[in-house]
């Protein structure tokens, strides 16, 4: 689930940071997914078995929340219209809300991977 991200070397370089922040804005609100009243992390996809597992760990409201969210925007798509301004996700409202879950469970998934791996050996009998 992981992908390569920049994300790490641009936000150590703060004179990098400051040049990519405007175009970052740019980027995420000419997206078209807040205009439809979703958050980013409403785009990952739901068929791997991580997300679904992510999927249950959420919250009720939260998973209520996104199946509003997922309604609404698929309605939007289908009448071909977008949401009223004042209706748009706002970028202070757009947090992540999957993503750390989805971290958590892939830490856990090469933890158990370790720990199943673990070769055990018995000391030599020194008779």
């Amino acid at each position: 689930m992981s992908v390569p991200t920049l994300a790490p070397y641009i936000m150590k370089r703060p004179w990098l940071m400051r040049w990519m922040k405007p175009l970052s804005h740019w980027y995420f609100n000419n997206a078209g997914y807040r205009k439809l009243g979703l958050r980013a992390d409403d785009l990952i996809p739901e068929e791997s078995e991580l997300m679904q597992r992510a999927l249950k760990r959420l919250s009720p409201k939260e998973a209520y929340d996104r199946v509003f969210r997922m309604r609404r925007a698929f309605q939007c798509s289908l009448s071909h219209q977008l949401l009223p301004k004042d209706e748009w996700t706002k970028a202070e409202e757009d947090v992540p809300y999957i993503s750390p879950i989805i971290t958590e469970l892939e830490a856990e998934k090469t933890e158990r991977q370790d720990l199943e791996t673990i070769v055990m050996k018995r000391p030599a009998n020194k008779a």
